[in-house]
């Protein structure tokens, strides 16, 4: 196709018109494509071109009547098979763990019923998976074994835990057959008992999220599939609640799975989603801007000022990839130039940016200070101003009592903050430009409070 858009290609000759395409709405764009390019196509066994006006009326009847046959076929496909499972006949595919086929139907295979029955008492024993991934390990279990046309030996590997997960929920182990959402009963034999499964499947449930409209599928996380580490593992979105709030972060698959090994030196990545799609967002909407490709909905002038919206900005990232110290961002080339007004090429250089960072612990919990792009406490920053407010009015002879009423503030939370007017001018700016360490919040400072010696107040920052 390359070269018919170069024009390099006078006409194309197929055998026959419905073994190119059997969907009209692909034929569409496929024919305005060779139109553009001035190359229509011929068919050997069909006397008419698409050059003329009667060739593209029979050319579309025949696409039609090609487009239905194939659509009739299908669902006939589709019908047999649904009929056969619900008669409870094996329809073929990959062969379970602890099957054998047998014609229509499947046979127990002993050697692996016993690793079924294993996986499932281990479960009932331990009621969780990384717990059933590890002693499954441990014991050595494999998944089936099974050796292809070309002669090649595929599976005998240690199971993971999304395998295990299946075996658990797979109605198959209990003499059912699943299709299309429903479970009717199977031919075969079963390796697990009816009820045994049935509540095996009830402790899964229990362990699982209950509600699918929760926040998490309300607020999804517009990086997932995007963000990698160094080793090109993608970091899986992950949630967790306290209370009332929700809390989104962007894990390594090793913390999901469970899965490591002693002499496995990679890091591992637990990030609050915002930390990440908030910098991301402002940085990569700021590139594109400086590219000149400005969009309505995503830049607005105000003033001499510029209102960021980054709420599009996934859109037009292709990939995220994150190591200690900073994240490479490939855009889009296809979504960027959609959206570039002027139309002019983009060099593929100025689609990556880079975007260093620096890391704050406290415990498991990690902050990242995107250089380029920190987030100021506002509440702290709201209350450091209101301290310097009053420790002005208690200098010009103003009393805590006056100051509440003039201000709103109970007495109470004037005494606790006022300390806060005597920060260092280091700290101060760091909480400015919003570098200060994670632990320094408005809470922590109104229950420790911040000692009146410089010196003292440093040494009790850098401990945080």
């Amino acid at each position: 196709m390359d070269e018919v858009d170069a024009k390099q290609v006078d006409q194309i000759v197929v055998y026959k018109i419905d073994r190119l395409t059997r969907s009209l709405a692909d034929f569409a764009k496929l024919v305005g494509r060779l139109d553009e390019a001035g190359a229509p196509f011929v068919s050997v066994t069909q006397s008419f071109n698409t050059s003329t006006r009667m060739g593209r009326l029979t050319l579309n009847v025949l696409l039609s009547s090609a487009q239905f046959e194939r659509e009739v076929t299908a669902e006939r496909i589709r019908d047999k098979i649904a009929a056969s499972k619900r008669k409870g006949l094996w329809m073929g595919g990959n062969v379970p763990l602890g099957y054998d086929p047998d014609g229509r139907t499947l046979k127990i295979n002993p050697s692996e019923q016993q690793i079924i029955q294993t996986i499932y008492d281990l479960y009932e024993e331990h009621s969780s998976m990384n717990k059933v991934r590890e002693k499954a390990e441990q014991l050595w279990l494999r998944s089936k074994q099974c050796r292809l046309a070309d002669g090649r030996q595929r599976g005998g590997n240690l199971m993971s835990r999304g395998r295990l997960h299946h075996i658990l929920t797979n109605p198959i182990y209990a003499g059912r057959i699943r299709h299309k959402g429903q479970i009717f009963g199977g031919q075969h034999p079963a390796i697990i008992d009816s009820d045994r499964w049935d509540a095996l499947q009830q402790q899964l449930s229990s362990k699982s999220a209950k509600e699918r409209n929760t926040k998490q599928h309300r607020d999804p996380s517009p990086l997932a599939g995007k963000i990698v580490d160094e080793a090109g593992q993608k970091l899986t979105p992950s949630h967790t609640r306290k209370g009332d709030r929700h809390y989104r972060y962007y894990i390594s698959q090793k913390l999901v799975t469970g899965v490591s090994r002693a002499d496995d030196k990679q890091r591992t990545w637990r990030i609050p989603a915002k930390q990440l799609e908030e910098p991301i967002g402002r940085a990569v909407i700021r590139h594109i801007r400086d590219l000149c490709v400005r969009g309505s909905d995503q830049i607005i002038a105000a003033g001499e000022d510029m209102i960021i919206d980054h709420s599009g900005a996934p859109e037009m990232i292709g990939s995220v990839k994150i190591k200690p110290g900073g994240l490479m961002i490939q855009l889009d080339p296809k979504r960027v130039q959609a959206s570039n007004e002027s139309k002019t090429p983009i060099n593929s250089d100025a689609l990556q940016l880079m975007l260093p960072f620096t890391e704050c612990r406290r415990g498991v919990e990690m902050k990242l200070v995107v250089e380029c792009d920190t987030t100021v406490d506002q509440r702290l920053w709201r209350n450091i101003a209101n301290a310097n407010h009053w420790y002005k009015r208690i200098k010009e002879g103003a009393t805590f009592d006056q100051i509440s009423v003039e201000t709103g503030t109970s007495k109470r939370r004037i005494q606790q903050m006022i300390h806060l007017a005597f920060l260092t001018p280091d700290i101060f700016r760091q909480v400015t430009q919003g570098r200060q360490p994670m632990g320094l919040t408005s809470d922590w400072l109104l229950r420790h409070g911040m000692p009146a010696g410089w010196d003292a107040q440093r040494k009790r920052i850098a401990s945080l």
